[in-house]
């Protein structure tokens, strides 16, 4: 170790080459003008990555760095410092040797909390420096591995107790719905469900026992199974939450309830179907502050994104977003709404549910048990003065005439529409019934989307693909490769057809790590086609062209298709072939 503040932070960042002269002087003028931390300065004017700041950080103060990514943390250290206290101080236990305790720190320079482990493990501290990014990670996950323990735990519990005194009865008790481990093991179920970032649960009884699976980045994984003596109790746990009947088990039900894990709240929808071997459950969840983001954050570029972002600039018309359930099409819409969402405009929307509350505008939810449909809600929206307006999903005759007449009328309309692809949007609209003049004069443009798993950035690792994936994003790619309008207007798209055209030597997947759950895949990008309503595409519309009709113009203008914009992020390596032709073939 150097002596204690020998250099300072933005000196060992300088003596590295990572700031400049000029950064140099403007952290040492904000420092002593306004009194704030250098690494403070540092971090919000993003002058380097988080990494190389607390490298720098643990240098300056003569504390070593230690990246926990490679580091397998022992379970039994949780006995030391338990999981509770390692998130609230923000620290993770790596290594004991000796009677020291090694202790990967944000604030290594934090006394208190030394004093504090020391005190209360008996042992040494030895503190070393960490990203906060990586210490909450390994939180998380050694959080993942004590609820699993902890349902374990509770499991046995319940076999010892509650379960005999369930083999007579006929109905639960209220002693059982009220029963600590029935209770902890759903709240377990919910807490890790959140965790993890799933968006359903789905409890499902066989004949000898339940299964436990959770959708993750849009694909159904087991966690773990559960004893058949246990399902109804859970069931009827989950019913009492949800407010619902626990002794009607002949017809579907439906319910909801919130939860608070951490800071986040979540909307959970409940429904049971009755199986020939009991209840099955799902639980979707909707978190209350759902995420809007930038188009180019859902993954839109080039022409793509400049046709949908000149369409909802246009005062009128109608915008679709099309495909399949949870393939993204609602976070675009909020994306798009926010967009426009400004003091001068009134915007109304019209959903089912409510999933992303967006400040500043009226956002309604549809009730047709009290008669608020999409149509009814669209005729009222009508009378509320508005320039904007959202229709959550057009299912019927009645809701796309009102949608068209909005649109005609002085209005921008946004919605959605189950079609498999932005050219199939059009004819699905003239099977519903409306005049084929009128969609082709209010429709501004169309997207189809689909979201495709990415590769785990923990785990990523380059292969050589074998001939026949090069010889299918070849065969994808030929037509954009003679497109100069898609590859003048991004250069991003124009290196990757080089790259093709060079020869296609590499691609990337994950191995599969702790991160992502060995499933090689970490979060999710958006693929998309965007039609834009030209004077051709317009023709073909009036003359009722069929949807490879309409598509075969919109390509020749230069809209990419799923696969094709699927085949770039595959070559970028965002994600792999096998994800793409899943979604979008």
């Amino acid at each position: 170790m150097t002596a204690l503040g020998k250099k300072s932070i933005e000196e060992v960042l300088y003596e590295k080459n990572l700031i400049t002269a000029d950064q140099l002087s403007a952290i040492k003028f904000e420092h002593v003008n306004t009194g704030k931390p250098e690494r403070e300065i540092i971090q919000e004017r993003g002058y380097v990555s988080e990494e190389e700041l607390v490298k720098a950080y643990g240098e300056s103060y003569g504390i070593d760095f230690i990246d926990l990514a490679t580091v397998k943390v022992d379970p039994s250290l949780l006995d030391i410092v338990p999981i509770n206290i390692a998130k609230k101080l923000n620290i993770v236990p790596f290594s004991l040797e000796d009677s020291k305790l090694s202790l990967a720190m944000i604030d290594p320079l934090d006394l208190p909390t030394i004093e504090f482990v020391e005190k209360k493990s008996g042992y040494r501290v030895i503190p070393f420096v960490s990203t906060p990014s990586s210490i909450q990670h390994v939180i998380e996950d050694m959080q993942g591995k004590a609820i699993g323990e902890e349902i374990t735990a509770a499991l046995e519990e319940i076999n010892q107790t509650t379960l005999k005194i369930e083999e007579n009865a006929e109905e639960i008790s209220d002693a059982t719905l009220r029963d600590a481990p029935i209770a902890r093991i759903v709240g377990m179920i919910l807490e890790t469900a959140v965790k993890v970032g799933a968006s359903d649960i789905h409890i499902e009884p066989f004949e000898d026992k339940t299964r436990l699976r959770y959708r993750i980045d849009g694909v159904l994984e087991e966690k773990r199974t559960l004893p058949k003596e246990m399902h109804d109790s859970i069931v009827a746990r989950i019913k009492i939450l949800a407010k619902m009947k626990i002794d009607e088990k002949r017809l579907p039900l439906d319910g909801r309830f919130k939860v608070l894990v951490g800071k986040t709240t979540t909307d959970l929808r409940v429904s049971t179907l009755p199986t020939v071997n009991g209840e099955k459950v799902v639980i979707r969840l909707l978190k209350e502050e759902g995420a809007v983001f930038s188009f180019k954050d859902l993954g839109l570029r080039g022409l793509s994104l400049r046709r949908l972002e000149e369409s909802i600039l246009k005062p009128t018309g109608m915008i679709l977003v099309t495909g399949p359930t949870g393939s993204g099409k609602t976070v675009t819409l909020a994306s798009a709404l926010s967009k426009l969402n400004t003091i001068r405009v009134n915007i109304s929307t019209l959903e089912d549910p409510v999933e992303i509350r967006i400040p500043g505008i009226n956002q309604v939810q549809v009730n047709p048990q009290a008669g608020l449909t999409f149509a009814t809600g669209l005729r009222s929206f009508l009378r509320q003065d508005p320039n904007i307006i959202m229709v959550g999903e057009i299912r019927d005759n009645e809701t796309a005439e009102l949608a068209i007449h909005a649109a005609l009328t002085g209005h921008l309309v946004l919605s959605t529409l189950h079609t498999n692809s932005a050219s199939g949007a059009l004819p699905r609209l003239l099977d519903m019934g409306v005049e084929s003049f009128l969609l082709a004069s209010t429709v501004n443009a169309i997207v189809a989307q689909r979201l495709v798993r990415r590769v785990c950035n923990e785990c990523k690792e380059e292969y050589a693909p074998p001939e026949e994936v090069k010889e299918d994003i070849r065969k994808i790619l030929e037509p954009v490769a003679g497109s100069k309008i898609i590859i003048e207007k991004d250069p991003t798209i124009a290196e990757s057809i080089k790259k093709m055209k060079e020869g296609i030597t590499k691609l990337y997947k994950g191995k599969g790590c702790d991160h992502c759950g060995g499933t090689g895949y970490k979060g999710r990008v958006g693929i998309f086609e965007v039609l834009e309503m030209s004077n051709d595409v317009s023709h073909l519309v009036i003359e009722r062209g069929t949807a490879d009709q309409i598509q075969s113009v919109a390509v020749q203008e230069g809209m990419l298709t799923l696969l094709q914009d699927g085949a770039l992020r595959v070559l970028e390596g965002a994600t792999t072939l096998e994800e793409v032709l899943r979604v979008a073939k």
